[in-house]
């Protein structure tokens, strides 16, 4: 199976803070792959080392088998952080065709698409600015799906999106793994967890276990992912 991204013994520091120690993880293409941490245990660092927005101190990145950072591969990479990034005095149609043209090649047709997928039809004429938080967080995943990406990055997706919409969200995510699309995505939601092919525990930047989360609940011999991760976080300490 061919891997969409491959993390090699890679380590980042800010200073005297170890972001990232010693990771290793591969993602094979048109996989659901699941980041499962606290806060601060690493994860969207190495999302960012994966987007290509930082640089690592030692190890390799290797994204659509290109090393990392490469501005090339980014027109292939959807993104979308944990912070809005997103202009609030321009409309939603705005924003998202402004990061279409920034990919390149998007019609309005598309534009129009991905706005009614995360159901904001109807305030497509709004400026962001004034929309809540859950629909900004809806407007920035229109943003990371309007170009079509080969490897969509999403960190905490569906803070504030109502679990309706939520569903809807995946269904879509399933639809785009069918198609090639490889997904990486941090969560805490554990019903999303479950969502995932595979999910690797995050903590403290390393990577204590990875595996579906039936075969982590097997190997720990618990009924939750939580009680999974706890376990394997007392066998490190240990």
């Amino acid at each position: 199976m061919i891997d969409a991204v491959v993390v090699e013994n890679v380590h980042k520091a800010f200073g005297s803070i170890q972001a990232v120690r010693g990771l290793s993880l591969r993602v094979p293409v048109g996989q659901v792959y699941g980041l499962l941490g606290p806060n601060g245990s690493g994860k969207t660092t190495l999302i960012r080392l994966i987007a290509g927005l930082l640089r690592a101190d030692g190890g390799t990145v290797r994204v659509l088998d290109a090393p990392m950072p490469d501005k090339a591969v980014l027109a292939q990479v959807g993104y979308m952080t944990q912070a809005h990034a997103l202009y609030n005095d321009l409309t939603v149609r705005e924003n998202v065709g402004f990061f279409g043209a920034m990919a390149g090649g998007v019609t309005q047709a598309r534009i129009d698409e991905v706005i009614a997928l995360v159901d904001l039809a109807e305030r497509a004429d709004s400026l962001v600015g004034t929309l809540s938080g859950g629909m900004k967080q809806r407007v920035s995943l229109a943003c990371a799906l309007v170009h079509r990406p080969r490897l969509l990055l999403l960190d905490e997706p569906t803070v504030g999106v109502d679990p309706q919409l939520r569903v809807q969200f995946w269904q879509h995510f399933r639809r785009l793994t069918a198609e090639g699309v490889t997904i990486i995505v941090s969560s805490h939601v554990m019903d999303e967890a479950e969502r995932c092919d595979r999910l690797g525990f995050i903590r403290q930047g390393g990577l204590l276990a990875e595996g579906s989360s039936a075969e982590l609940r097997q190997r720990t011999g618990t009924t939750t992912l939580e009680d999974a991760f706890l376990c394997f976080a007392k066998g490190a300490a240990q």
